[in-house]
């Protein structure tokens, strides 16, 4: 295996992690409780996906 013949500055290797760092998750609002939930996923706290109940509620609130 070929190696590097020179050491990579300590710029290069910070540009190349610049696209590591870690994104907040996108989250929408259940349009039946109001919490924060996963877009296109089921509501964990009311079980509505859509305005339909999809599953049994998790808490019985």
């Amino acid at each position: 295996m070929p190696n590097p013949k020179r050491r990579h500055s300590k710029s290069r290797r910070n540009m190349r992690r610049a696209h590591d760092f870690l994104e907040t998750p996108n989250l929408s609002k259940c349009s039946h409780c109001g919490a924060a939930t996963m877009p296109h996923r089921v509501c964990a706290g009311c079980g509505y996906y859509k305005g339909k109940q999809v599953i049994a509620a998790k808490n019985a609130a």
